[in-house]
């Protein structure tokens, strides 16, 4: 059992830091509240125990102070909502008096949530003085904001020494993604197939380079697989390319080469003539791309090739989209490795999905319940199989 869940927390104050970094409309109306729901758990977990909750999190990227457009009081009546029948408070500031006063009179099976941490300059250089009042809130401190936790903040791990080892702990949330990504980074069942894409090689360089000795199979898809082509000398028209990257690209393939591990490129491409919606369309070899023509999904063949990789894999981890698949035209590789991927885990593969455009990508098709994990944190994820270490995991582990 993890420490979180024999934790009893009857008439403990716990200062719960969460990502509540949704986005909203003009209107203040949350659009997605999958960082608000992917937390309740531990929330009501506390709760159930007897214990009270004190929420932090930021919003936004406040530059100036307290600005009403990265309020936290806007997310106030939907997490009375999601919570039900419980006491919800909110204080217009994390630290100073009034902080001090709601969380001191705050009763077991009561929430607190705090105003935007990141009001404070002091949050993101991770201030050891901001830390520490914000610990005087709490009996028990939970970092439950995978999202942040490749920050060094004060909120997400300098907190943290203020607080005994058996007073500090991963919330739910945490605790799965931290197994999740551990299973993948250091437990795989080969083969293991690591499904890259995306726009660009840079973004994905050492994420890449970490899984070369990892990884039994690299899919690469995306605007990044035409650098890899014509690195190679071959034709991509106008597709997507780094020219930068071209002599880093043949480095990654005689890597590959000389550690055993498979890397895939897309053999064929749905092409387009422009980049838009209603761009003319055609299918050929990747590497035979006409000029005036970009690569903009992979191709039938691809699709195939890519599949058959999947479905004899054990392990796989996807991060990033196959092609442009916001627009109808060049879904279709996308949806069909998303289709691949739950299908192999319906067949007894363990599959992490993560990364923003991934995620997205799962929930357009609907397929979220149907691989084994979606990781809530884009950036801390991406930095995690970069093999950094991450603060706000090392914080609590320390």
């Amino acid at each position: 059992m993890s420490k979180f869940s024999n934790y009893n927390f009857s008439s403990q104050k716990v200062l719960v830091r969460v990502d509540f970094n949704v986005p909203l409309n003009e209107q203040f109306e949350i659009t997605d509240d999958t960082r608000m729901t992917a937390t309740q758990p531990t929330i009501e977990k506390i709760l159930s125990d007897g214990g009270s909750v004190i929420l932090m999190s930021h919003l936004g990227r406040p530059k100036d102070g307290p600005t009403d457009k990265y309020s936290l009081k806007h997310l106030v009546s939907h997490l009375k909502s999601l919570l039900g029948d419980v006491k919800v408070e909110f204080t217009n500031d994390c630290i100073g008096q009034e902080a001090i006063d709601k969380s001191a009179t705050l009763k077991s099976g009561e929430v607190l949530l705090l105003e935007n941490l990141r009001f404070y300059k002091e949050e993101e250089k991770g201030d050891k003085s901001f830390a520490e009042k914000l610990s005087k809130l709490g009996d028990v401190y939970v970092n439950d904001a995978f999202g942040t936790a490749h920050r060094a903040h004060a909120s997400t791990s300098v907190i943290a020494d203020f607080f005994t080892s058996d007073k500090k702990m991963f919330g739910l949330l945490m605790e799965a993604e931290v197994v999740s990504a551990e299973k993948v980074l250091h437990k795989a069942e080969k083969p293991f197939a690591a499904i890259i894409g995306g726009a660009k090689v840079s973004d994905k360089i050492l994420i890449i380079e970490n899984l070369l000795n990892r990884a039994t199979d690299i899919i690469i898809g995306g605007g990044m697989a035409y650098t890899f082509w014509k690195a190679q000398g071959k034709q991509i028209g106008n597709s997507l390319c780094e020219d930068d990257r071209l002599e880093l690209a043949l480095e990654i393939l005689a890597k590959a080469k000389s550690l055993g591990v498979n890397i895939h490129l897309p053999v064929d491409s749905t092409i387009a003539d422009k980049f838009a919606a209603d761009a003319q369309t055609s299918n050929c070899a990747s590497d035979q791309i006409p000029s005036g023509w970009m690569g903009l999904d992979i191709g039938q063949k691809a699709i195939a090739d890519f599949s058959e990789v999947i479905l004899k894999s054990k392990t796989i981890l996807w991060n990033g989209p196959m092609g442009v698949f916001e627009m109808k035209k060049f879904q279709n590789g996308t949806k069909s490795i998303a289709l691949a991927v739950a299908e192999a885990t319906s067949k007894g593969a363990f599959s992490l999905v993560g990364g923003g455009d991934s995620v997205a990508a799962i929930n357009k098709f609907n397929l979220a319940d149907k691989v084994s994990y979606v990781s809530t944190g884009g950036g801390a994820m991406l930095e995690y199989f970069e093999g950094k270490v991450l603060p706000g995991i090392a914080a609590i582990k320390k």
